[in-house]
């Protein structure tokens, strides 16, 4: 009943059985995003202590945010129809205007910040809200979503009027109310909780949306590696050695992805009895797993600035850091997928971690080269696990 309530609005998504497609509005709204990454990366770059790391981190959780809300309204309502078309690109702009005061926001451009990230979040869902009215089945659940939003929005005000820590903390419980509340229902007094199995959701637009901005990040990890290269005055043996050290760590990254399991995600949601929580499950994950990209990044910058330089205790962390994060963000994710944690990605975060007190006796290249094995060496193991699976899908039929 309430399926077919659904398909009768004219601004929602007709769902004929067909793999719902990425439309050219959402690749548009998608080049915000990677302004977003690049002005994260240098915002850890330049301030690569504790104080940055959480500064950043925060930072990261409220652009996802912004882009998974938005996600989820482009996976249920058309974004061809001119109304939806004319939100994406409000929010675009509210969306430029937060990445653009990335740098300053922990500083004097917190209120710029804080106004356009709250212009988006509110405005959006309060739209959406009223275009369903009261009575159609997505309502309740926009209704408590903007409860929450708004919740988050009161924090993210008040910290714009503290300092420092204060400001940290402040935000960071807006974070929280916005990234853990779906995962109960956004539950609010008199207004009930929404239930995952009552999503609607369309499974493989939304794992390829995730996949796109695994690529947005994938992306601006290559941008910096370029970047910083053609910086370079002299192109040598070390500054190539470099260069081939951080591309093959994004290939295998890449590989980890988009070669190992990426094409099951769709399935895997699709399969589920429950697929709103399978893709909740996907956009929690995801905040993980592109972290890792932006701090791996930071990393690969490092590399190839600083050839020979010792490694202080900070570009020690944020070397064996950000495959570890990303490592660890796909392992989960390949849970979500396959059901079992891979045990290649457990292997490479403990030899990351192994490598700490090795990256105290060599330089800023070496300790890039033996990151970027590590990536390969699980890239190559979940490569063979992945033609083991494709093997045995191939002859259960002929058990059969």
């Amino acid at each position: 009943m309430a399926e077919q309530s659904i398909q009768h609005h004219p601004l929602l998504r007709r769902r004929d059985g067909h793999h719902a497609r990425v439309t050219f509005e959402e690749l548009f709204f998608d080049l915000v995003y990677v302004f977003a990454v690049t002005q994260l990366s240098h915002e850890l770059l330049t301030n690569l202590n504790p104080t940055g790391v959480i500064e950043t981190l925060i930072l990261w959780f409220a652009v996802w945010l912004g882009w998974q809300y938005t996600c989820w309204v482009t996976n249920w309502f058309d974004p061809e129809t001119p109304r939806i078309r004319g939100l994406i690109f409000a929010v675009m702009l509210a969306g430029l205007v937060m990445a653009s005061a990335i740098p300053g926001a922990f500083g004097d451009r917190g209120w710029i910040f804080v106004l356009a990230y709250v212009a988006l979040q509110v405005g959006r869902t309060a739209y959406i809200a009223w275009e369903l009215g009261p009575d159609h089945p997505l309502a309740a659940n926009y209704r408590r979503m903007l409860g929450w939003v708004s919740i988050s929005a009161v924090l993210w005000i008040a910290g714009a009027f503290v300092e420092h820590e204060a400001r940290m903390a402040l935000w960071a419980v807006a974070i929280l109310c916005e990234y853990v509340s779906p995962m109960f229902g956004f539950p609010l007094p008199g207004l009930g909780r929404s239930k995952t199995s009552d999503w609607t959701i369309e499974g493989g637009h939304l794992a390829e949306r995730c996949q796109l901005f695994v690529i947005v990040a994938l992306g601006e990890t290559l941008l910096a590696t370029g970047a910083t290269m053609a910086r370079a005055e002299v192109w040598d043996v070390p500054v190539l050695s470099a260069l081939l050290a951080t591309f093959l760590g994004t290939l295998a990254m890449w590989w980890l992805y988009f070669g190992t399991s990426s094409k099951d995600a769709t399935a895997a949601i699709t399969r589920s009895d429950d697929p709103g929580r399978i893709g909740a499950y996907f956009h929690y994950i995801h905040a993980i797993l592109i972290g890792g990209v932006i701090a791996t990044a930071v990393g690969n910058d490092l590399v190839l600035a600083h050839l020979h330089d010792p490694l202080k205790t900070a570009y020690v962390v944020i070397l064996v850091a950000g495959p570890a994060i990303y490592l660890l963000g796909s392992a989960i994710y390949k849970k979500a997928v396959y059901g079992v944690v891979p045990a290649s990605h457990m292997v490479g975060v403990a030899a990351l971690v192994l490598l700490v007190p090795v990256a105290y006796a060599v330089d800023l290249l070496t300790m890039g080269w033996l990151t970027t094995i590590v990536l390969l060496f699980v890239g190559f193991r979940e490569g063979r696990t992945l033609r083991k699976r494709t093997l045995s899908s191939a002859a259960q039929p002929a058990s059969h």
